[in-house]
Parts: C-alpha cells; structure tokens; sequence
C-alpha cells in the first residue's frame, strides 16, 4: 500500500521539526549542565577551604548586601545541601541530555527511512 506523496512530505515535515526542537534543547541542556558543573566546582572549592578552617574561625555570608555571622557547622550543613541540590539537578539534565539524544538519533532514522520509502525503495534493505 503505497502512502501519498503529500502525506510523505507532511510526516517529513513534522519528524523534521522534532529534530530541530531536540538539537536546539540538547544545547541548552549542554550550557545548564556546564552552569551547573561551573557552580559545582566553586562549590567545592568553598567547601576545601571551609573545612580547612579551625572550628572557632568566625565565618561570614554574604546575605544581599551585608554579612552575617553564622557557625561553621551551620554553613557546612549548607554547602552539604547545596552540593547534594546540585548533584541532583545534574543527574536531572543529564536524563534530559540522553532523551533528547534519543529524540534526534530516533528522528533522523525515520527521515533516512521515509525518504528511503518515497525514493522507490531502491536496494536499500
């Protein structure tokens, strides 16, 4: 049963469109997740000096435009929950990532086999 030629190019179209929303997505996903390791690192690195402190250092964040006095344990706990936040919104993207690599993998595998059905079939397969 031999599909319409018009209907061939509307479903073209649209897997199209699919493609072009799934690449566009994957670079966002690919610049949150660089953010996101960015602020991991700096973290980390806030953390390594932290802890590096003696437990009587007064320690001071930054809230708006002024600095309040916090204990040491409170602001680790902090950081702990910050990291723990960011690990999570990496695992997060990083599902985002392989679905929307799946989408364009499994987009342009139907444009190839469309486009292989409207050319004749040819010897393909």
């Amino acid at each position: 049963m031999a599909i319409p030629n018009e209907a061939l190019q509307k479903i073209l179209r649209e897997i199209e469109t699919q493609a072009v929303v799934a690449q566009e997505q994957i670079g966002v996903v690919k610049a949150q997740m660089a953010a996101k390791q960015r602020d991991a690192r700096l973290l980390q690195l806030t953390v390594d000096e932290v802890s590096e402190l003696p437990g009587d250092t007064n320690v001071y964040e930054g809230v708006g435009k002024m600095f309040v006095h916090r204990p040491k344990p409170d602001v680790g706990r902090r950081l702990t929950k910050e990291a723990d936040e960011l690990r999570s919104d990496l695992s997060n993207l990083d599902k985002k990532l392989h679905y929307f690599e799946t989408t364009l993998k499994n987009s342009r595998s139907h444009m190839q086999q469309i486009m292989g059905v409207s050319g004749g079939g040819g010897s393909h397969g």
